[in-house]
């Protein structure tokens, strides 16, 4: 089994290389997220990071294509082990300098950088190691046991299909929709309360003190929403902290799902910080001060 497994492991390597090199090195998003990305602040420059982000690409590339046609040699497997720890200094460094930007790994996410970032690059760091020091090739491993073959190929692409935030749009949310069809749909209701819609809602929360106390740390629109025991969970992703304290959340805001902007009185708003590595709750300590707003003139 464990000659299987490191017969098998340069083919995934590959297909996670050759993915995350194609969307740097090919994609249109680049130019949009460097900006967002440690690695602009690393090089003090967004033109610089695109310059590398594109680089990154097209040498993931060639790594995807060496472990393919060159089984057997250990050169490939080493390349994609160093570049693996090269991966983890860089996101080391991301979350100590900038933890508010994204890592940039595949060009396409701007979320910061969680503790599945760290797992993908210690993956490619040690299938790097295991594709040198193994002797089989990709093609011969499957043929002794197919079946087991397929079964460890999909296992491992499901493992770092997970890994990447960027591709939660593909299973995740849908796995959440799914979830509130079965347990029930913010915009549906039972016994006869009335459900308001979740635009509503966001309405009366950005026009909330609550929203005005915790905007310093929110960072991203609404990401997600559900309701729970008559209460509309409202998700958005934040910064919590400053300087080497800071730490990225997930900021909670929960507010009874049946009001709306004519209910009279003022909403009771709910606001929790929940670690987003570990997902413990996180102290809100004391509100950070709201910047004021200049007005802009009007020009006839």
């Amino acid at each position: 089994m464990l000659s299987l497994i490191t017969g098998l492991v340069p083919l995934l390597l590959a297909g996670l290389l050759g993915w995350a090199g194609a969307v740097k090195a090919l994609g249109r998003n680049v130019v949009r997220t460097a900006p967002k990305t440690a690695l602009a602040r690393l090089l003090s420059s967004s033109e610089r990071a695109v310059l590398v982000l594109r680089a990154t690409g097209w040498a993931e590339l060639l790594l995807a294509g060496a472990l393919l046609a060159v089984p057997g040699s250990a050169l490939p497997g080493a390349a994609t082990a160093v570049l693996g720890a090269a991966f983890l200094g860089y996101l080391g460094y991301g979350r100590a300098r900038a933890p508010q930007a994204s890592c940039g790994c595949s060009a396409s996410e701007d979320t910061p950088v969680t503790w599945r970032a760290f797992a993908r690059a210690a993956l490619v760091l040690t299938g790097g190691v295991t594709a040198a020091v193994a002797r089989r090739t990709w093609w011969g491993a499957p043929g002794d046991r197919p079946v087991t073959s397929a079964v460890l190929l999909v296992v491992g692409a499901l493992v770092l299909f997970a890994l990447s935030a960027d591709l939660d749009r593909w299973w995740l949310l849908p796995l959440r929709r799914t979830r509130l069809r079965v347990f029930g749909h913010p915009l549906t209701g039972g016994g006869g309360t009335q459900r308001v819609p979740v635009a509503a809602s966001v309405e009366l929360l950005e026009n909330s003190l609550a929203w005005q106390t915790t905007s310093p740390v929110v960072r991203s629109a609404l990401l997600d929403h559900w309701e729970s025991d008559g209460w509309r969970i409202l998700h958005y992703s934040g910064v919590h902290g400053e300087g080497d304290a800071a730490r990225p959340v997930a900021v909670l805001f929960a507010l009874d799902a049946s009001v709306g902007r004519d209910t009279p009185g003022d909403p009771v708003i709910r606001v929790s910080y929940v670690d987003a590595d570990t997902g413990a709750p996180v102290a809100a300590g004391e509100p950070r001060a709201t910047p004021a707003r200049r007005s802009l003139r009007l020009v006839d």
